[in-house]
């Protein structure tokens, strides 16, 4: 007869994965990481969090097993565990979208309205590639082919570099980041034809589409 202490017991141990994600701060550098490696640094900077409180995070991320770490030199480098961690991060929040009504208010509120922009799809980007609007740390772990690198904050200086007779296409780490759809705003108002990718870099990757990589590359 099965044991029921047995069971217990591995149900716990699945409850120790949904208990390292009940925290949104943790959630986020999920988010980033399936963008690809970073340094504890690199994390804390992008999420705004002190290097320790992002170190402790990490460690509990480490211990549930969504988040792998190399060495590189004297520093640690951070990934996401397995292609599972990024399945189980889009399922988190599809679900938390479908049931929860208070996202899509969160959503609006964060991105702002997105009626008068335009998304494309991946494979009609995949078609006829352009340029993209993206944070350094995340252009170097992994970009789109032939993508171009112009932060969001140096792109009204940078827009010189951009040609006006092609379409570019602003993309960033997902469905729930702020830089692409900013981004194209502020290209469409500076008269440039704009559109902005209606996922991001891991649903690209995801659905088998090509990346460029750094020396460093994302497990996904």
């Amino acid at each position: 007869m099965p044991d029921r202490a047995t069971k217990m017991e591995l149900f716990d141990q699945f409850a120790r994965v949904a208990q390292a994600l009940a925290s949104g701060r943790r959630v986020e550098i999920v988010d980033v990481l399936c963008n690809g490696e970073r340094t504890v640094e690199e994390l804390a900077r992008q999420v705004g969090f002190s290097i320790a409180n992002t170190s402790q995070h990490l460690q509990v991320l480490k211990e549930a097993g969504l988040v792998a770490s190399t060495r590189d030199g004297t520093r640690m480098r951070y990934r996401i565990a397995s292609p599972a961690v990024y399945s189980l991060w889009v399922g988190l929040r599809s679900l938390a979208a479908e049931r929860l009504p208070a996202v899509r208010a969160l959503v609006e509120s964060y991105l702002g309205s997105r009626d008068d922009l335009e998304p494309i799809s991946a494979e009609t980007l995949l078609a006829r590639l352009k340029a993209g609007v993206r944070p350094v740390e995340e252009y170097r772990a992994a970009h789109l082919p032939g993508a171009v690198s112009i932060p969001l904050g140096e792109l009204e200086h940078r827009l010189h570099e951009l040609p006006r007779d092609r379409q570019i296409v602003a993309y960033c780490r997902g469905p729930y980041c702020a830089f692409a759809p900013e981004a194209v705003r502020t290209l469409k108002a500076r008269g440039y034809a704009a559109r902005h990718l209606a996922d991001g870099l891991p649903e690209w990757a995801a659905a088998g589409f090509g990346v460029e990589p750094s020396s460093h590359k994302a497990v996904r």
